[in-house]
């Protein structure tokens, strides 16, 4: 046997293998390096369209895809609510429509502790809501359900809907929720702000000299079938404390909604 030939043959292979380990080690800090210049740039174009943000959660974040199921609402729910000062229109439906018997107040300034007593004492599951957003244009107060207390955006089998009358007055409300939650997949690295928030400028969705006033994230229905959906993971930016906007946390897509189910913009 040559020992020569194979300590050759070693050495070549060895050297060939180090040759290789360095080129994986100089393409992935050459990526480091790209998408550090790109996110530097970006800022450099936020700063020079005067478009401004708070404080980014700094830290990787995981998240899952959701399946839920909507509830139908049985005499036994509708039971729960005898004397409360409500009267129920609706049975064995997915949505119970709510008429107060005593309106309630709310201030021109509407804040969320207003609402929160009654929620927690009259509204069903009230504690696995929180507050959305308020419509001027439609007189109405959006509570929407969380899971894990994370909020389920626009989700139209999860949420409460108040209504106001000209006196500034709650006098009814719709309720949908969502039940049997269930990880779909294993937690994943989600899209990072910055980049959500990139894909937003490149679109135009954010005008020049505004700012980013907030920053939630939650879940977005992504799949809507007939019995049940498919949540995603969903970046909320509001926009000068009146507009929101929605990025996919995942496939990075802008989300717009509708009466009726989420729909995409690339």
């Amino acid at each position: 046997m040559d020992w020569s030939k194979i300590k050759t043959i070693f050495i070549i292979t060895f050297l060939i293998l180090d040759v290789y380990l360095l080129y994986q080690f100089m393409k992935v800090r050459d990526a480091n390096k790209y998408e550090v210049i790109t996110e530097a740039s970006f800022e450099e174009k936020l700063k020079a369209d005067e478009i401004k943000y708070v404080d980014l959660p700094k830290a990787p974040i995981q998240a899952q895809y959701l399946s839920a199921k909507p509830k139908v609402f049985t005499q036994v729910d509708i039971d729960k609510l005898k004397g409360q000062p409500v009267v129920i229109r609706g049975t064995g439906t997915t949505t119970l429509h709510v008429t107060l018997e005593k309106p309630l107040k709310i201030t021109a300034k509407f804040e969320p502790a207003e609402l929160s007593t009654f929620i927690t004492d009259n509204v069903l599951s009230g504690d696995n809501y929180q507050f959305g957003e308020k419509s001027d244009k439609d007189k109405t107060i959006t509570y929407f359900q969380t899971s894990g207390n994370v909020p389920l955006f626009k989700n139209i089998n999860g949420m409460i809907i108040f209504k106001i009358d000209e006196e500034n007055q709650i006098v009814s409300y719709e309720q949908t929720f969502l039940e049997e939650m269930e990880k779909l997949t294993a937690k994943e690295e989600i899209l990072k702000p910055l980049k959500a928030i990139e894909t937003l400028h490149q679109k135009g969705m954010l005008k020049s000299k505004s700012k980013i006033t907030k920053i939630d994230l939650g879940y977005s229905t992504l799949i809507q079938l007939a019995a049940s959906q498919v949540l995603a993971p969903t970046w909320r930016f509001e926009v000068d404390g009146k507009e929101s906007l929605f990025v996919n946390a995942f496939e990075g897509q802008i989300i717009q909604f509708n009466s009726d189910e989420n729909s995409k913009v690339e």
